[in-house]
């Protein structure tokens, strides 16, 4: 289902974000910008052999091509993110105990975040996509602050089991990156810069 935001600015070509996702929709927003979000509802498996980066980049285009029929003449936005231990890809948890074990698993570790980001001109058919990395260096954890912040906030549908725009951040040494947008699913800094190819002025 479509749903349109608030305009605060007017801008040359309508705006779609393809996903449903609340954390991605409460970033674009934070950009002042008029636009919709549908629902891609693609398959996101990965296939044999798809190291993360092009797991995720392909993901955000098949997000992006996937509501563009519906949308003539915008810029369709398609995000996907996967989170890696190690070389192994971390899914959504989905339940209290995964979430636990993969806190467990992660902590006094470094763990690196994948978000594929593409834009689809749906005038001409052209995309840009790309892979933003991002890094988060964990505290030694025991099991107790990690039940704690599990039941706290209840992570269940967050890659990697945490939410770093809340209590998620108490999880942390440190984080790397160029832009920690990307660790919540929206690099915006990387999205403003292809929104300015388009015409799309931020501010």
């Amino acid at each position: 289902m479509m749903q349109q935001q608030n305009a605060l600015t007017d801008n040359p070509v309508g705006i779609v974000l393809a996903s449903t996702s609340p954390f991605r929709k409460e970033l674009l927003q934070r950009l002042g910008l008029s636009f919709a979000t549908d629902s891609p509802e693609i398959d996101e498996s990965s296939q044999p052999g798809e190291t993360p980066d092009i797991l995720v980049s392909r993901l955000s285009l098949e997000k992006a091509q996937a509501v563009a029929t519906r949308h003539p003449n915008c810029l369709v936005i398609g995000s996907d993110q996967v989170a890696c231990n190690e070389g192994r890809i971390l899914g959504k948890p989905g339940s209290r105990e995964n979430a636990i074990t993969q806190l467990t698993e992660a902590a006094g570790k470094k763990i690196t975040f994948f978000t594929g980001l593409t834009l689809l001109d749906t005038r001409d058919g052209s995309h840009q996509t790309l892979c933003e990395p991002f890094h988060v260096h964990f505290r030694a954890l025991n099991r107790e602050q990690i039940e704690r912040y599990v039941d706290a906030e209840t992570p269940f549908n967050c890659a990697g089991s945490f939410k770093s725009e809340g209590l998620g951040i108490s999880l942390f040494n440190r984080l790397e990156g160029d832009d920690p947008n990307a660790l919540i699913g929206l690099p915006l800094i990387r999205l403003i810069a292809l929104l300015e190819k388009h015409g799309v002025m931020v501010p």
